[in-house]
């Protein structure tokens, strides 16, 4: 049996760059709720609660990278990598909760439509997007490092989509008296942070559940391992993901023969590290007589 696995870590430019976010989030946030309470703009205030949710998604972020960082244990011996994936599935969540308040209060301003002064509203949303901008390009080089920091990017990118909203809305009440606009595009927004949180949900689950990681199909690597020489049948196989940027494999194999186990055992590593990017694979080697019990089912390739 093999057992190989390579700890991996998010870069410092991703820890730094998630500090600066923070640091411009914060300060926008404030200037922002002032600005919504001052013109009385549900578009500006939802976006503003938005910048405050991704101010929750930041430092928890950053929180996650330093928490995955630490090295693994006797008790936890995968060591913390899976905080990261918790993260991105709070993350997600916070963007559910989100897009449903802005629905809840634009379904009240659509009864009630409230007089909003637009040019503040204006004035306020575009610094906010300047903000958003700024801090979207600051994370854009970070966000595949791992599902967490994709998660972080995600909440200002749909920030900066509710700050366009909010301009949107301000400049069609300020051009044609439409009060209703507030609440119009304040749907849009709220929807498009709803798709937008559901590919984050669905993927932290996934990891969290142990599926398959999505870019890998078994039944090719079912079909690669029985090219492999030696190879008779394969059983109990199972790939997952211990954090986005770390897959693991598991499987036995039933050997043909008297094929040396060392070279065979030598070869599936190789293949499912170079083919498959997989470094931590533990591979059992079973010998040609090998009984399995009952229930295990055997996957037998043709010999060759």
């Amino acid at each position: 049996m093999t057992h190989n696995h390579a700890h991996h870590s998010v870069g410092q430019g991703g820890k730094k760059r998630l500090i600066q976010a923070i640091s411009i989030t914060g300060a926008w946030f404030i200037i922002e709720v002032a600005g919504g309470i001052y013109s009385n703009s549900l578009a500006l205030i939802a976006d503003a609660a938005h910048m405050l949710t991704d101010l929750g998604a930041l430092s928890l972020s950053l929180f996650a990278l330093w928490m995955s960082a630490r090295p693994a244990t006797h008790q936890k011996t995968y060591g913390y990598l899976r905080a990261e994936i918790l993260a991105a599935l709070a993350n997600g969540i916070f963007l559910v909760l989100i897009g449903s308040y802005i629905f809840y209060e634009a379904f009240q301003r659509f009864r009630v439509p409230p007089e909003i002064k637009s040019i503040p509203m204006l004035l306020v949303a575009s610094t906010g997007l300047a903000a958003n901008l700024v801090t979207a390009r600051l994370l854009f080089r970070s966000r595949n490092e791992s599902l967490n920091l994709r998660g972080a990017y995600l909440h200002v990118l749909m920030d900066a989509l509710g700050s366009v909203g909010a301009i949107l809305a301000g400049f069609l009440i300020w051009w044609r008296h439409w009060y209703g606009a507030d609440a119009v595009v304040s749907v849009i927004v709220g929807t498009l942070v709803l798709y937008g949180s559901w590919k984050l949900v669905s993927e932290s689950v996934d990891i969290l559940l142990e599926a398959t990681p999505r870019h890998l199909e078994i039944s090719s690597i079912l079909k690669d391992l029985g090219s492999v020489r030696g190879v008779a049948s394969v059983h109990d196989l199972h790939v997952w993901s211990i954090s986005t940027r770390m897959a693991a494999m598991s499987c036995h194999v039933v050997l043909k023969g008297n094929e040396d186990p060392g070279a065979v055992l030598s070869e599936l590593s190789r293949l499912m590290r170079n083919k498959y990017g997989i470094g931590h694979t533990t591979i059992q080697i079973e010998p040609q007589d090998w009984i399995p019990p009952a229930g295990v089912t055997l996957v037998k390739f043709p010999e060759s």
